[in-house]
């Protein structure tokens, strides 16, 4: 994880993350209109500069294309025109367009607001992992790198809250709304998460791990309430279209992705071994046999 160039495509989908939940409360509540213009300028922009790093050579990695400085530049003059350009348009008419909706703390509206927040400052954790030891070599200070355990760090404070506001969010109305309305599901999700999450490492491994524990919560948290919520809708006769059943195959999807990086993580063995032909190595229930190149 985090390589320099994967991060370059990581930005842009954390802005693009935020800015389809910005058109949601566009579309609904004709609010989050100066969000939503600014998010779509971030997101190109972050697409702009994912290309510059990785066309002109100015980052080392193994998924990098070769340097090209010729291309870099013309790259980057083209990156500060369209970004230059379309900030200066916002700040200049961005204030024709902002919404005058005042939404209650308790609303679906403040909860995706304060997902976007987070995206937003996720992004940025990646933006500065990823150029600050360009930027400190190019100014002569020496060569730092950012590594693993910065990223993990900073994602896993950021990840918590996120979640658990994911898993609330879709359950809340639009406008203002009242916590005791679902008050008796959040504490049977909350039970069912606590269970799975202790549970599921147990049953699969020979010893639990703590950050293994917390992703599982997060990802139970998610799924559950999706589930639960996407339930009661089909009990209740409320008419779902195809973006809802969207929405909850996304959010699902990302209850399954943290699985996966919860277990890859803490769980993963890598071992370097020589071995010549018919050599066996085994590696927990497994063995593995070099037969032939």
């Amino acid at each position: 994880f985090w390589d320099p160039v994967e991060n370059a495509s990581f930005m842009p989908w954390l802005v693009g993350t935020a800015l389809m939940h910005s058109l949601a409360v566009t579309e609904q509540r004709a609010s989050f209109k100066a969000w939503t213009l600014l998010l779509a300028i971030s997101a190109f922009s972050l697409c702009l500069l994912g290309t510059f790093l990785v066309r002109s050579g100015v980052l080392v990695s193994v998924h990098a294309f070769a340097s090209d400085p010729a291309r870099g530049m013309f790259i980057l003059a083209f990156m500060v025109l369209v970004i230059g350009g379309s900030l200066l348009l916002f700040a200049a008419r961005g204030h024709k367009v902002r919404s005058r909706v005042n939404n209650a703390l308790w609303s679906r509206e403040s909860l995706l607001l304060a997902n976007n927040v987070l995206l937003v400052a996720a992004m940025l954790v990646v933006l500065l992992g990823t150029l600050l030891p360009l930027v400190h070599k190019q100014l002569g200070l020496g060569s730092i790198s950012i590594g693993e355990p910065f990223f993990n760090t900073m994602f896993t404070w950021l990840m918590v809250p996120f979640a658990l506001l994911l898993g609330v969010g879709p359950l809340v109305r639009w406008g203002r709304d009242r916590p005791r309305k679902i008050r008796n599901l959040l504490i049977i999700a909350f039970i069912s998460t606590l269970v799975l999450s202790l549970l599921l490492p147990w049953l699969f491994e020979s010893k639990v791990v703590a950050m293994t524990v917390l992703g599982l919560a997060m990802a139970c948290w998610i799924a559950v309430l999706a589930i639960a919520e996407a339930a009661l809708r089909i009990s209740r006769g409320t008419k779902t279209t195809f973006s809802y059943w969207g929405m909850v195959a996304a959010h699902l999807g990302l209850a399954v992705t943290i699985v996966g990086i919860a277990f890859s993580q803490n769980y993963s063995v890598e071992r370097d071994v020589r071995m010549k032909s018919g050599d066996s190595v085994d590696i927990h229930e497994y063995r593995f046999t070099f037969r032939d190149v």
